[in-house]
Order: structure tokens, then sequence, then C-alpha cells
């Protein structure tokens, strides 16, 4: 019985591609949906009114405690993914189960700790991510409902991987519709008709994670899936952790260093800038996040196919796996990149409609995503990583483009004489040189070390 429950969800049959083609999709648009729970926010706040632009400046304010938020979600969620996708394909489910079982136990323990030292130092913290007494109010507003949303997130983002890494991708899409849906009729409902401004906003989206935590749990709570999320295997094992932390660092640390880079771009553009360049950064933030959505959702049906066929020793669909994920994601950010270069109005449009940061948004913008096929280079190498199970490489990677490159690029650049255009001109640095070392060292490497056994 064990044995026809994995092979009902066997990633070693079939074209490669088109398992990860079936995973990507459903994932892509649950990934967009997803973002939608912040972005949907954005866009209503951004067109109040008059004072709109302070507002999504305060809103903007919190993104990097939201960032530290996912950073711990895909430390203890999304890093057990290569764990867990490996035992299955070695047809240990019990192993697999217990994988699970973790992960969801640090989620929580981690959810709770992170809601007792938001509301603690909220605002000492605000004013060190460059809030002026100002825009304070409007972050400071935001992240007190936000927070009490933070189990929810942190189970619905963390869990919703292992829904669709048992090849369950349309469930998981599902899963974050539901709450995205929710999200999209409450906003206009709690920011306008009952007039509750940034505070509705996030009412909303902390009733929308909500239905979507209920929904996933509910799910893996089923008997008839290849692993459920057993009782007796909620709770911290050792070894399993230390396994989970090892893989899970470099998306934490992705994270931490969006985390770091968020604080340190506020702080300088508040400097050069003022608040009107933060909002600016409000929006371009908010424009990557649509734009790299594709990437990691190839990337996110990709890696459980990869690591699946790994346990399995299948090594020739391991290779065909991470070339295609290179050249989807090579076509794609080309694309985009193309894209916001024709039609950076139309973008910047999408989040304010204030003519004061429209004309100097929209040049930041196409500075910003100057090199932006790069990225994709980035994301194959340090995927590929992480899914075969090389932690050291992928915790290398996922440092070096943000924490030593556009970290000291973000406060040198505006001190030379570039000034504001500097803080965005880091970004395209580091996808060229990161993406370039990333990818090539995957290749040299754990690629090479595939083709020999």
């Amino acid at each position: 019985m064990t044995t026809g429950k994995i092979n009902r969800n066997d990633f070693s049959q079939g074209p490669v591609w088109k398992c990860i083609i079936t995973q990507a999709i459903p994932l892509t648009i649950a990934q967009f949906v997803q973002l939608l729970y912040n972005v949907v926010d954005r866009v209503y706040l951004g067109h109040m009114g008059e004072g709109h632009s302070l507002a999504l400046t305060g809103v903007g304010l919190t993104f990097p405690v939201i960032t530290l938020i996912m950073a711990f979600t895909a430390l203890f969620g999304i890093g057990g993914i290569p764990l867990f996708s490996i035992e299955r394909g070695r047809g240990d489910v019990k192993k697999a189960g217990r994988i699970l079982g973790n992960s969801f136990a640090l989620l929580i323990i981690s959810g709770v700790i992170l809601i007792f030292l938001g509301y603690v130092f909220m605002k000492p913290v605000l004013f060190a991510f460059g809030a002026s007494n100002e825009s304070y109010v409007y972050g400071a507003r935001y992240l007190r409902i936000y927070l009490t949303g933070t189990l929810f997130s942190m189970t619905a983002s963390g869990l919703n991987v292992y829904i669709s890494a048992q090849g369950y991708p349309g469930v998981g899409m599902l899963s974050t519709v539901i709450g995205a849906v929710i999200n999209i009729i409450l906003d206009p409902v709690f920011i306008f008709l009952l007039g509750l401004g940034v505070s509705g906003a996030a009412l909303a989206t902390v009733i929308s994670q909500a239905v979507s935590a209920v929904w996933i749990l509910r799910f893996l709570l089923k008997k008839d899936i290849p692993v459920s999320l057993k009782m007796e295997n909620i709770r911290i094992n050792k070894q399993i952790t230390t396994d989970i932390v090892r893989l899970g660092a470099s998306n934490f640390i992705m994270q931490g260093t969006n985390f770091a880079v968020q604080v340190v771009c506020n702080h300088t553009l508040a400097r050069y800038g003022g608040d009107l360049y933060v909002g600016i950064m409000t929006v371009t933030n908010s424009v990557r996040e649509i734009f790299v959505l594709p990437i990691n959702g190839i990337i996110s049906g990709a890696q459980p196919v990869i690591s699946y066929n790994y346990g399995a020793r299948s090594y020739d669909r391991v290779r065909a796996g991470i070339n295609f994920n290179t050249a989807l994601g090579l076509i794609y950010t080309a694309l985009a990149w193309i894209a916001v270069i024709i039609f950076p109005q139309f973008f910047f449009n999408l989040f304010s409609d204030d003519p004061l940061l429209m004309t100097s948004g929209v040049e930041a913008l196409k500075i910003y995503f100057f090199g932006f096929v790069f990225m994709a280079l980035q994301f194959a190498g340090q995927s590929s990583f992480q899914a075969l199970g090389d932690a050291k490489h992928a915790i290398f990677f996922s440092l070096l483009r943000k924490a030593f490159i556009v970290i000291p690029l973000t406060l040198i650049l505006p001190a030379v004489g570039f000034s504001v255009n500097g803080v965005f001109l880091a970004e395209p640095i580091s996808n060229v040189i990161g993406g370039i070392a990333s990818y090539a060292t995957m290749r040299l490497t754990a690629y090479k070390k595939l083709k020999s056994e």
C-alpha cells in the first residue's frame, strides 16, 4: 500500500520537462496569488487620494519585518522540501512524515517568538528602518495588525510546499487562491467602505491568511495522501532539525539578506532623497516581486522533481531537469526585462498614480531592472545546489549577491556621486556578478559530478 502511494506521485516517470511544467504552472499561479496578499494592499493604498504616498511609504517600512518572517518560513518550511522529496524518492514514507511534522513544529515555535519580538521592539525597529515621524504612524498601524496573523502566514506558506511536493500542485494553487480572493474582496471594503485605511489593508490580509492556513492543514491531515501530517510526528527531532536548517539556510540567508538590503536601502534613500524615494523603492520592489514570481514558480516546480530523482539515483533525469530549468528561466527573464524597458510607466502606475512619484520613479525602475536576465542564472545555480543537498554552495551564493555586493554598493555608490540612482544601480550589478558566478560554479561542480556518476 505504501508503494502504491509513492507511484501515484512518482516524478521518475514521463518526460522531465513535463513533470516540471506540471508542477510549475499551478505553483506559479499560486505564488502570484500569494503575492496579491501584499500587492493588492499597495495598489489600493497607492490610489487612496490625498496623502496616499505617505501611506505607501509607511507600509514600505514594514517590508523588512515581513521579509524576516518570510525568512524563518523559508528556513523551517521550504528548507525541509529537498529532504522530504529525497526520502520519498528513496521510498521512506515514515522518514518523510517525520520531516513534515518537525517542519510544522519549528514554524509554530518560531512564529510565536517573532510575534513577541515584533510587538516589543516595533517602534525602535521602524525608526531604524528609516521611518520619519509622519511615516511611522502608517507603518505602525499596519504592522500592529499584520503581526497577529504571523502564525497563519507562516503555516500557509511553510506547509503549502509540502502539498505540491507530493504531486498535488493544483491543490497547492487552490490553497492560495482561496485566501487571495478573500483578501481582494475585503481590501476595498475595509480600506474605503469602512474607512480603515492602512489598518483595513492589514486586517484583510490577516483574515485571508487564516483561511488559507486552515485549508492547508485540513488537506495535510487527510489519511489518503502519500505523506500526511500526523500528530505523533509534530515534534522536534535534533537530527532532522539540523538537516532542515542546513538546507534551509540558503533560503533563510536569501530572505535575511533581502531584509538587510531593505533596511540599508530605506536608510540610504531617506538620507539622499527623503520619503519620496522610499515610496519609489516600495513601488519598484512591488514590480520586481511580480516579475520574479514565474522564476520562483519554475524553481519550485523543478526542485522536488530534481530532488526526487536524485534520491532515486536517476542522474540523467536530474541533469535534464537542471537544463530545462535554466533554459526556461533565461527565456522568461529576457522577455520580462524587455517589457519593463518598453512599458515602465504602465508597471509603475499599477501601484501609484502620484505624478511626483512617477516623474522620478520611472527612471529608477529602468535602472533597477537592467540585466534582469542574469537573475535566471542566479536562481538556476542556487536552486540546483539546494535540490541536490549541497548546502555549502547554496548558502555561499545566497550571501554573495546581496550581502557582499548589493549592501556595500548601496552604501558606496550614492556617496561617490551617484546619489539615489546608486541605490537602484546596485541591484543590476549584483545580478550580473552573482548570476554568472553561481551558475558557472554549479556547472563545474555539482553538474559535472552528476555526469561522472
